[in-house]
Order: structure tokens, then sequence, then C-alpha cells
């Protein structure tokens, strides 16, 4: 066991003891829990490493290092490990991303390194619910995507991705790891979508981590044609509908804090801020 104060990158054997810290806060780490659960510890599996800090001897605090980097459960001391091991290895992820207090004092340490940032949410509102609403009845045609419809729902989950990040997911690669990532939300039955007697898509949504506390909603959209039609609240009633009866018993999500229309619609839906995300995009 380690004995003092130090940080590492974890192996596939301290399993156990991440989930642990991760299970600590189920809603907030929802992301990371979901990816720990399918692929472990294994770097190759998980997309990145998990950096551990301990506290005489014991884990007490995490950081994804992946195509994001997310502190979990991070305390301050915990913080400047982590932004030194990231500054020593140079920048790799496309963001930082989590919970606002600890994700701000992360920035402010490696921005003389890695800076300027292309955008900072300095607060998005995490916001969660474990019920149905009362008076906002679930779209019908709202429904799973299926695998056969990918060609259908890409250009939506393009035309969301850079609207909401200002950047296109087909850059760089083509698009081939966002692809597969449409894809493997669809094949989960996690891709949920109105579409329209001409094939195009209305509404969208998915559950974009899940585990079996809880579930995270993400890439939510309304074709602009659409907007201002009343078909966000009634789209995203019948997506709690299905993260509630097949997925987990609380649905979260997180959203920026100037898109008052979607805060407006979430809490319609029975959504409460439970917290706070901050955002560094690169």
């Amino acid at each position: 066991m380690l004995t003092q104060t130090t940080s590492r990158v974890l192996e596939p054997s301290d399993l156990d003891a991440a989930l642990a810290v991760l299970h600590r806060e189920p809603v907030t780490n929802a992301f990371v829990t979901s990816r720990v659960q399918v692929a472990g510890l294994d770097p190759w599996r998980l997309g990145g490493e998990i950096w551990g800090w301990y506290e005489d001897g014991m884990l007490t605090s995490l950081c994804y290092a992946g195509a994001n980097l997310v502190p979990i459960c991070a305390t301050p001391r915990a913080v400047r490990a982590f932004a030194d091991r990231a500054r020593r290895a140079g920048r790799r992820c496309s963001s930082i991303v989590g919970p606002a207090e600890p994700t701000a004092q992360l920035w402010r340490l490696l921005e003389p390194h890695w800076g300027p940032a292309r955008e900072v949410r300095a607060r998005q509102p995490l916001m969660v619910t474990d019920r149905m609403p009362d008076d906002i009845a679930p779209d019908p045609y709202v429904r799973r995507v299926r695998k056969d419809e990918m060609e259908t729902i890409m250009p939506a989950c393009v035309a969301m991705f850079t609207e909401e990040v200002g950047v296109s997911p087909m850059a760089g690669d083509g698009g081939l790891l966002y692809q597969a990532r449409v894809a493997e939300l669809v094949g989960s039955g996690r891709s949920f979508a109105r579409i329209d007697e001409h094939g195009k898509v209305v509404f969208k949504a998915e559950i974009g981590a899940a585990t079996s506390q809880a579930c995270q909603i993400q890439g939510v959209w309304v074709a602009p044609e659409h907007r201002g039609k009343g078909l966000a609240a009634p789209g995203m009633a019948a997506v709690l509908r299905y993260a509630l009866a097949d997925v987990a018993p609380v649905a979260s999500l997180y959203v920026n804090d100037y898109n008052t229309a979607a805060r407006r619609t979430y809490r319609r839906v029975g959504f409460r801020e439970a917290g706070a995300f901050m955002s560094v995009l690169f």
C-alpha cells in the first residue's frame, strides 16, 4: 500500500478502489463510471488513463485523461497534482470538463501552459430528476433509432455537435470516431428521435452515459425549422420515460447557463439543478 501523499497512473488491479471513488458521486461521475465499468482501467480499451491521488495510502481522487480531462472527486491538493502531471505530459485532450470548482482550479493551473482556450463555459448547471412530469405527455412519435437508420440520424447529430461545440465532428479524422460513437449509441438502444414522414429528424437526444445508478442525457436537438413549436418538452419527456424505465433510477444532464430556453424546457419536464459543471474547449 502507498503510505504517502502521491499520484500515479492506475492499473487494472486498482479497479475496485477506483470504482469506490466513482460511486461516491454517482450522478456527477456517470460519464467516467460508465466507461470504466465497460473497459476497466486498461488504457487501450478505456481510451485514456485514470490518474489516482492518494492520501495516507488511500485512493481519494481521480482524473480521467483521454479525449477529455475530467477531475473526479478531486480535492485542491489532488487538482494540483493532476495539473502538474497534465502539464508535463502536454495537452492531448480536446476539452477539460467536470464539476465547476475543481475544473476551474485545474484550468487556472494549466492555462499559462495550455492557453488560450477556444472557449470557456464557466458554469453549466447540472440538472437531475428521478420521476416523470405530471403535466407533460411524452411525444408518442419519439422512439429508439434503428440500426438501419444511421444515414438518417447522422446529419442531425453532426448539426447538433457543430452548433453546440462550435466545430464539426467530421474534421480531423473525417468523422470516423464520431460516427463510431453514434453507431455505438444506436446499437445499444440509447439514441432516440422523432423522424417525420419525409425521413427527416425533427427531434433527437441520446442517453450518452449509463450506469445502474444514474444516466446522462445528451445531444438534445430540435431541427431549426421546427423550433418554437413546443416539441422539445414532450420529446424530452419521451426520452426520460425510456431512461427511467430501462436504464437507471436517476437521469441527469448539464446545460449552458446562457441557454435559457433549454433550461426552461428541462425545468418543465421536472429536472432541477443539483450542481454545476465547467467546460474548457480547445
